[in-house]
């Protein structure tokens, strides 16, 4: 059976640069494009980013049961087809999916089996940087994505690990060890001494060891709130 990794994470937070690098380090991954309602942004192609559809289209795949999980975000829907995972066991792969909070709530009653990792920017200024540095959203838009973030980073005990994406490199060899551990584990098979670091990196990403740093960055993103932003 395919393992299934959910990756969730503010928007900004780097989340698609990493699942990109993750890509060109792990192999037996199939990747779902999710498909979506919303126009196309800057250099976007359709196939690549994700599925640009129309509403109709859209609600007519929700009739016929061919999504596993869809939401809808900001005016737009945003939806994972059931043929990715289709695809995966057909090939022996296992599926990597890029969702928000609200597709993998859907996916974990679906698939309670699924490793979900939340990755975090390191604290609410940072992810307010990045928002504006990117330079696709207006003002308006930026403010309405941090209060998201907000409420979005509350959903943070529900993940099986944690990732701070403080430096891209160093993020990225930590969800490399915990996408490779987890076959490990599945696999059942007895680790090398390399494997069994590659676990023990991986574990210290557990919910269970990461809430001292989470702590403070929960807070940094609590407090403009209580200012009253939303």
């Amino acid at each position: 059976m395919s393992l299934v990794y959910i990756i969730s994470a503010p928007s900004g937070s780097g989340k698609s640069t990493l699942v990109n690098e993750l890509r060109k380090l792990v192999r037996d991954l199939v990747f779902s494009i999710s498909y979506t309602t919303r126009l196309p942004r800057g250099s976007e192609q359709n196939g690549r980013e994700y599925f640009f559809i129309s509403r109709p289209e859209f609600e007519a795949m929700i009739r016929s049961g061919d999504f596993l999980e869809y939401a809808e975000v900001f005016g737009n829907y945003y939806g994972t087809a059931r043929s990715f995972l289709v695809e995966a066991e057909r090939k022996g792969y296992d599926l990597l999916l890029d969702i928000d909070v609200q597709g993998a709530e859907q996916i974990k009653r679906k698939i309670p089996q699924a490793v979900s990792i939340f990755i975090l920017p390191p604290d609410r200024k940072t992810l307010e940087w990045r928002l504006k540095n990117r330079s696709l959203d207006g003002e308006d838009v930026i403010r309405r994505r941090l209060a998201t973030a907000s409420r979005e980073i509350e959903n943070y005990p529900k993940y099986d690990y944690i990732l701070v994406n403080d430096r891209l490199e160093e993020s990225t060899e930590a969800l490399r060890a915990i996408v490779l551990s987890e076959r490990l584990r599945h696999s059942g098979t007895k680790r090398s001494e390399d494997e069994i670091r590659l676990s023990e990196m991986a574990g210290r990403f557990r919910l269970d060891n990461v809430q001292e740093r989470v702590r403070p960055i929960v807070a940094s993103f609590a407090k403009p709130l209580a200012q009253g932003e939303d």
